[in-house]
């Protein structure tokens, strides 16, 4: 396992919320048309090779049978996030055997706007109580995924994605599929946010995940679970200066953004 490949942001419309996140400082990279036509997107890639993936539905107010269907149809924010790996089928292997259920590897595609065509393979995962990733392996080059060079300078100043933390239910749970997933036991944590009773990270090169249990008194905390079920709650950020605010979530669409070293505002 590589590390966190990106990010999924679901927001309502591309356009306006690629505008919103250039004003905040970000360069974004359109990225094109996904494979069906259900859904497009545009990306923000980061130096240390992670991005947001800005995406839309099409027709954002028919229901859909799509996997963050019913988390967008709840509003606009993370819903998802994905490891990289150089072998799905390496991964799937592995973690089947440890008892994760998987499905796929399934083919992935997208039309840029320039006409290029880029692949890849991922493979979904399931674990009772534990709000599991996706993992993506690239058929077609990463740079033709990922925008390079230019496209990861950010007026921000921020250079990748130093962590990000899942709201959970129940720690315990959660963390065991976890512990399988990166091969590491994790370790306590005190969480930045409020309301959380319990948290453990992993760590796995420059970044971490951390999972994070809400305290049954929290009750934003725990509405936001029974509203949009545990998972991706809050992104940390990397490279930005000791002084940049936590990001306004109207620009941000939904998606808590705060930068490594700036405590959280009581939100």
């Amino acid at each position: 396992m590589q590390g966190i490949d990106h990010i999924v942001i679901a927001v309502r419309d591309l356009a306006t919320a690629s505008d919103d996140y250039a004003r905040l400082g970000f360069t974004v990279t359109p990225g094109g048309e996904h494979t069906g036509g259900a859904t497009h997107n545009a990306l923000i890639p980061f130096a240390d090779g992670a991005y947001f993936e800005l995406i839309a539905f099409k027709e954002p107010d028919r229901p859909q049978e799509h996997k963050w269907w019913a988390r967008f149809a709840k509003g606009e924010g993370t819903v998802d996030f994905a490891l990289l790996s150089e072998s799905v089928d390496f991964e799937g292997d592995r973690l089947k055997q440890a008892g994760i259920e998987i499905d796929g590897p399934h083919d992935g595609g997208r039309l840029r706007p320039d006409g290029q065509r880029i692949a890849w393979r991922n493979l979904s995962l399931a674990a009772t109580g534990a709000p599991l990733p996706f993992i993506i392996e690239d058929v077609t080059t990463r740079d033709l995924r990922v925008a390079t060079g230019a496209a990861t300078e950010h007026k921000l100043g921020v250079t990748g994605v130093a962590g990000l933390i899942l709201l959970v239910g129940d720690l315990d749970r959660a963390a065991s599929p976890y512990q399988i997933l990166l091969d590491t036991p994790g370790e306590s944590s005190k969480s930045p946010i409020e309301g959380v009773r319990r948290a453990r990270r992993f760590r796995f090169g420059s970044q971490w995940i951390e999972l994070a249990e809400a305290d049954p008194s929290a009750a934003e905390r725990q509405r936001h679970i029974q509203e949009r079920g545990a998972g991706p709650y809050e992104i940390i950020l990397a490279g930005a200066g000791a002084n940049a605010e936590q990001l306004p979530l109207d620009l941000t669409h939904g998606a808590r953004i705060r930068f490594d070293g700036v405590e959280p505002a009581e939100r």
